[in-house]
């Protein structure tokens, strides 16, 4: 898949400038400030925002076209920030119906549920209504609905929000399973996910690409830069960032 000239405006700010980027196989972290541009560009891939200008290729389509565009929703999860979910729904209707969406097969809907409710951990409360669910658990079936179609394309937005430790490891572990056969996209705030689980980084600021490379690269580079806190991947973080403001003379 790919992005060319990719510019996102919302109104008066540009929230994406003129990005340039291709991601195959495998976990993909996107890193970046606040207000970087993740999540308006996991929104355009995702399908339910449209570019200002440039191009997006997605799985062999061109998203121009309207059946392009329902061609690559039956093939890609997406995990939002902030999700809508029907609380009266049991976990294992709530997975479904989103699977219904996706136009699965009906003869294989029940076992895909049941595959992508276990692989969260929530096989045990897979009939419980939502609503009843603590906030970690509702974030896991969240990822339940993105995963229960084996997606080609699989976008996640914070998916480790209110996630504990514990579940955090068993995520990262998922994600690596997935980015085998998939192509996995993480919006993240949390650097030790990235350094954890993908096997390629991103840094966004200010709608652009600040820095691209391995979680291996960006820990040299912290290992190399000036930071005394934090763990090398974290270091890296900040000084890419920081030498990316210096050169296009942000924040003068």
């Amino acid at each position: 898949m790919r992005v060319s000239g990719l510019t996102v405006r919302h109104r008066r700010t540009t929230a994406l400038d003129g990005v340039d980027l291709d991601f195959g196989l495998g976990v993909h972290g996107l890193l970046g400030p606040n207000g970087a541009g993740k999540t308006s560009l996991v929104r355009v891939l995702a399908t339910v925002a449209e570019p200002t200008a440039g191009r997006v290729e997605l799985l062999g389509n061109d998203l121009r076209g309207h059946r392009e565009r329902g061609a690559v929703r039956r093939e890609l999860g997406y995990l939002p920030q902030d999700f809508g979910y029907y609380p009266g729904f049991t976990v294992r209707e709530f997975v479904a119906y989103v699977a219904w969406l996706k136009e699965l097969p009906g003869a294989g809907t029940d076992a895909a549920v049941e595959r992508a409710v276990a692989r969260v951990g929530l096989a045990d409360r897979i009939d419980a209504k939502v609503k009843t669910l603590s906030g970690g658990m509702i974030r896991r079936v969240g990822i339940a609905q993105a995963i229960v179609n084996d997606p080609r394309l699989l976008l996640l937005d914070e998916p480790t929000a209110g996630l504990d430790p514990e579940q955090r490891v068993e995520f990262r572990a998922l994600l690596r399973e997935l980015g085998r056969t998939a192509t996995v996209i993480v919006s993240t705030h949390l650097v030790e996910d990235v350094a954890a689980a993908c096997t390629e980084v991103t840094l966004l600021e200010a709608g652009q690409v600040a820095y691209r490379g391995t979680p291996g690269s960006l820990a040299a580079l912290g290992a190399d830069g000036h930071e005394s806190d934090g763990n090398a991947v974290e270091r890296g973080y900040i000084t890419a960032l920081r030498g990316h403001r210096t050169a296009t003379g942000a924040g003068r």
